[in-house]
């Protein structure tokens, strides 16, 4: 148990009290307990040793009476009984305590919470990463395949052309020595025949049928190879993402239908917009979108063996093959054109029945897959 002594201001032990305030010096002395003081201790008011009644909610301080009645008027306004602080006092440490035990709460709550967004946030990392590798090799695998495909169509061209070129070769090579015979007897004929005997013989038919033209001489193939490889790389990094079905076959047709059930002949080949001026009388055909580009990558990506993905498939061997085609007349039309406007030389009537030959059949073909595709596209749509 330990004590205090108000006289000194000092606590005491058991055994100092019994051994030190013993004497009759300290019999005066005012021993308490040391409980019973720190309870008490603030019961009196130091300055008047007069017990507190008031508290100055200004001041923030407990008043005796003789305290109270040393204030002035305005002052005492704001004080009010010690049981009524007390109360208030009670009442917002009531308040601060249940605020910080909600605020306990939320943190709790909020620690939980974001132990979990990091264990999210960790699972989505490890996912993403995931898909981009899986992007990333897939992507490889298809500008691997485009390039094999690439460099065989370089190369496939590279032969045709070559053998091609050999050949015209050979044949203006061999057409040389017998153009040089022909030359050379035109200019003795001419130097030692008169004008009756030309005109006798009337050798200048044969010798002007001997003779090639310009245009047979000039080759009817370009040199240059174009394979499109920056297009096609670029279709194998398009976004994956699969149009609707309705919209996909919509992108998909070659032309429009015109009025009264005719069919636009006009394959829509990326690059060549269609012909302004040609096109304003009537409606106007649409130009298929970056969707027809991505739709058969996309299917073939996946993997996945359905009826539309084979017809995709199909649709897309069918496209690269017309548009070969039609390629290879817009060469020769080129060629031609060159040809009588920069060369100044005849074109011959069977090239130009053979191009138009090809070209009938181009639209009788083009008709016939358009309207294989609008058969697909309704019965996709009723599917």
């Amino acid at each position: 148990t330990m004590y205090f002594c108000n006289t000194c201001g000092q606590p005491l032990c058991a055994p100092c009290r019994e051994e030190t305030h013993r004497a009759k010096m300290f019999t005066r002395h005012e021993i308490v307990s040391l409980s019973k003081r720190t309870k008490d201790i603030h019961k009196k008011c130091p300055l008047h040793e007069e017990p507190y009644i008031m508290f100055s909610t200004e001041k923030k301080s407990m008043l005796c009476i003789n305290c109270f009645r040393d204030m002035q008027g305005e002052s005492r306004a704001h004080c009010i009984d010690i049981e009524t602080a007390y109360m208030q006092a009670c009442q917002r440490l009531d308040q601060a305590v249940m605020a910080g035990k909600e605020l306990q709460t939320s943190t709790r709550e909020a620690i939980v919470l974001l132990k979990a967004m990091i264990e999210e946030v960790r699972n989505s990392a490890s996912e993403e990463e995931a898909a981009i590798n899986s992007l990333f090799g897939r992507m490889q695998e298809q500008l691997s395949e485009r390039k094999k495909t690439l460099l065989k169509a370089v190369q496939s061209q590279h032969e045709e052309k070559e053998k091609a070129f050999k050949e015209q070769l050979a044949h203006l090579a061999s057409l040389l020595p017998t153009l040089q015979v022909h030359l050379v007897t035109c200019s003795a004929f001419l130097s030692s025949a008169n004008k009756a005997e030309f005109l006798d013989l009337g050798y200048v038919s044969g010798a002007s049928a001997a003779g090639p033209g310009p245009s047979r001489a000039h080759p009817h193939l370009i040199p240059q190879i174009n394979s499109e490889y920056r297009a096609e790389f670029a279709r194998c990094l398009e976004p994956p993402r699969p149009p609707p079905l309705r919209a996909a076959h919509r992108n998909l047709t070659f032309g429009a239908v015109l009025p009264g059930g005719q069919c636009s002949k006009t394959l829509m080949v990326p690059g060549c917009p269609p012909d302004s001026d040609k096109m304003s009388a009537g409606p106007i055909v649409r130009k298929p979108t970056m969707h027809r580009y991505i739709s058969t990558k996309v299917l073939l990506a996946e993997g996945r063996e359905t009826p539309f993905a084979e017809h995709c498939r199909n649709y897309e061997n069918t496209y690269r093959m017309l548009q070969t085609e039609i390629q290879g007349l817009k060469d020769q039309v080129q060629e031609l054109h060159r040809d009588l406007t920069k060369h100044h030389s005849l074109i011959k009537t069977e090239i130009m029945s053979e191009i138009l030959q090809k070209s009938l059949q181009m639209d009788v073909q083009i008709a016939a897959h358009y309207s294989a595709v609008e058969m697909m596209r309704s019965v996709f749509e009723e599917v």
